[in-house]
């Protein structure tokens, strides 16, 4: 194999993210796991067709579950087509999960979805152990996006002259 299939096969084709995520919880902790999915929803995926923004994790019975994530249905899919918004399962390592129990039951935090995306041809989800964040951090930090973007062009602009 040479050094560039190497890369290839490391490099990840998104599919989708959530931009709401860092806008409406403070990230504390992110993790890798992979999904149980069905052929036509893989299929669908690979053109692209899904959302994670109304998207949670919840654990159920010693599982974590991802919910409110839309697949559409495939365009070719026969009657075997899937359901676009079931619950599937996230395959994670047993320590992984009792991580996330004790930190979503005695911590009050949040799992919630950053990225589905295929890596060396597997779908992969990112999620993030989160906190909700307040309105007024919410404010505090748009505010300071906003000078970061003018302090950016300022020097730009300064630098053209």
């Amino acid at each position: 194999m040479t050094p560039d299939a190497s890369l290839a096969d490391e490099r990840k084709k998104s599919v989708a993210r959530n931009p709401k995520a860092t806008h409406d919880y403070h990230i504390l902790d992110t993790l890798e796991s992979g999904i149980v999915l069905t052929g036509t929803e893989v299929k669908s995926l690979r053109n692209g067709k899904a959302s994670i923004k109304e998207a949670y994790a919840r654990v159920r019975n010693g599982e974590v579950f991802l919910e409110g994530m839309n697949i559409t249905q495939y365009e070719q899919g026969n009657r075997y087509n899937h359901d676009p918004v079931r619950s599937r399962k996230l395959l994670l390592h047993r320590r992984e999960i009792e991580r996330l129990i004790g930190a979503t039951e005695q911590q009050g935090l949040t799992l919630i979805p950053l990225e589905l995306y295929f890596r060396s041809g597997r779908a992969k989800v990112a999620i993030a152990l989160a906190r909700g964040k307040k309105q007024h951090d919410k404010r505090e930090a748009l505010k300071r996006r906003v000078a970061e973007r003018e302090a950016a062009r300022a020097v730009s602009i300064r630098g053209r002259r």
